[in-house]
């Protein structure tokens, strides 16, 4: 598998535009007593033209994962997808009983769905046929109140499959997080500040991806401070102390331990009834172990974000109306940040973004979102257990790939249940560097001495909707 395996791992998947926030998915609901249910159905035909995220370079040089013997591979998919969410009633549906005025104890909120793909083209292609999955669930316990709490659940099954198609080498993994919080809004809602505990575990399920198993506790907090109706004061920060279980001494390239740091402080408000702010700045440090190594290689430097937003209509009077997806709106923005990657200790990322979310008449919805990031790795090392001279030596010296993205979804609602959508999604990597593969022990590829980091894909959808 050689370093096939954390790159294929560092991939991510994405969901469909509707899963990703409620408001794109639910519709009127069924009361139920003191309870509403949202389900739904979706099934979409499409188009994907690089499922594998193989590299479309073509040069002469032999390499693991592009011509000739792992060359691009398209073909059509059917995407099924059903899904329910359910509540306690919202405070639309409180509003018209007698006891509307009594706030609720206890308030939760849940969803399910699951993702069945089956693949049309070449049987390697068809192999793929697979299930992913969501399960999440939030429970807040005297909302509303000076002091609540919060519970929170998440299980996600992605599935991602590996550069050589094998399915049995598939990098499928199971994602579970949990959270508690203690909320404090003191003063009638102007400060509210939470402190919470999360614990996030990565499993795989194929044995070429079981040294990449890790588990992350962090410890978080963040607040808010509305000065003005409009206008709030940010805050957070967190550590996480994140570790590979025992077999990550099999991976492939050196894995290390860490505990990165975060904080940010800024603003978020109105300018004026159409234009918004938000900018936030801090440091972050990823304090990988054990530092005291020469391979240990850290981040340490300034994160933070910045955003410019436009409303087509003027946004409601609240410092919070920024966040809503229901209001049309175009936006420009940019990130710098840093996360912990399974290909060397950590990368760097400075993406710069535009994005805009337009919603007519509860008819037509329309969502697109571009950017473009440069992603900074730092010195990759082969593992301890590599034969002499590369234990421990310099596999790549520090590099940067740009990583450009674009996503559109629209969709037309004939009713309150009924829509018709379509999404069209692009991603390329651009790259300079190739990194080594037969240098590492049991490396199994036939294709070639070096894995390429360029690639491009496209993917494109038509697809109905049912949706209460």
């Amino acid at each position: 598998m050689g370093l096939v395996a954390p790159l294929c791992v560092a991939q991510k998947a994405n969901a469909q535009e509707w899963l990703k926030d409620r408001r794109y998915q639910e519709g009127i609901g069924v009361r139920t007593g003191d309870f509403e249910l949202h389900p739904g159905i979706a099934a979409e035909v499409g188009y994907d033209s690089n499922w594998f995220l193989r590299s479309h370079k073509v040069d002469g040089t032999r390499i693991a994962n592009g011509e000739p013997n792992v060359p691009v591979q398209e073909g059509a998919l059917l995407r099924i997808t059903p899904s329910i969410n359910f509540s306690t009633l919202g405070p639309q549906r409180r509003a018209g009983d007698t006891d509307a005025a009594a706030k609720p104890t206890v308030t939760f909120r849940g969803g399910l769905s699951a993702t069945y793909r089956e693949f049309f083209g070449p049987q390697r292609l068809r192999d793929q046929r697979n299930v992913s999955a969501t399960a999440n669930l939030r429970l807040d316990i005297l909302p509303d109140r000076p002091i609540g709490f919060g519970i929170e659940g998440l299980y996600t099954r992605t599935i991602q499959p590996n550069t050589t198609g094998d399915p049995d080498q598939s990098f499928n993994r199971n994602d579970i997080d949990g959270k508690v919080e203690l909320i404090t809004v003191p003063g009638g809602g102007t400060l509210d500040w939470r402190f919470g505990y999360g614990l996030h575990a990565t499993l795989f399920e194929n044995s070429a991806a079981v040294p990449y198993n890790n588990i992350t506790h962090e410890a978080y907090t963040k607040g808010r401070w509305k000065f003005r109706p409009r206008t709030a004061f940010l805050y957070d920060g967190s550590a996480r102390f994140r570790n590979y279980l025992s077999d990550a001494d099999r991976a492939t390239v050196r894995l290390f331990d860490s505990t990165p740091v975060r904080a940010r402080l800024g603003i978020n408000g109105l300018i004026t009834s159409r234009f918004a702010f938000l900018g936030m700045v801090g440091w972050g440090a990823s304090f990988s172990r054990p530092a005291s190594l020469p391979q240990v290689k850290q981040y340490n430097s300034v994160i933070g974000q910045a955003e410019f937003k436009f409303f087509l209509t003027p946004a409601p009077g609240d410092a919070d109306a920024g966040t809503s997806l229901l209001l049309s709106s175009i936006a420009i923005g940019y990130t710098r940040d840093f996360q912990s990657s399974y290909l060397g200790s950590h990368y760097g990322s400075d993406r710069g973004y535009a994005k805009m979310q337009y919603m007519f008449a509860g008819r037509v919805l329309l969502s697109l979102e571009g950017g473009v990031a440069a992603l900074t790795y730092p010195d990759l090392y082969y593992p301890d257990f590599a034969p002499a001279p590369q234990a421990n030596s310099l596999a790549q010296s520090a590099w940067t790939d740009i990583r450009a993205d674009a996503t559109l979804f629209a969709e037309y609602r004939f009713s309150n249940s009924f829509g018709v959508n379509t999404t069209f999604i692009y991603t390329t990597n651009i790259s300079d560097t190739r990194l080594p593969i037969n240098s590492v022990p049991q490396s199994g590829t036939a294709g070639g001495d070096l894995y390429d980091l360029n690639y491009r894909r496209f993917q494109a959808f038509l697809g109905v909707r049912w949706f209460l």
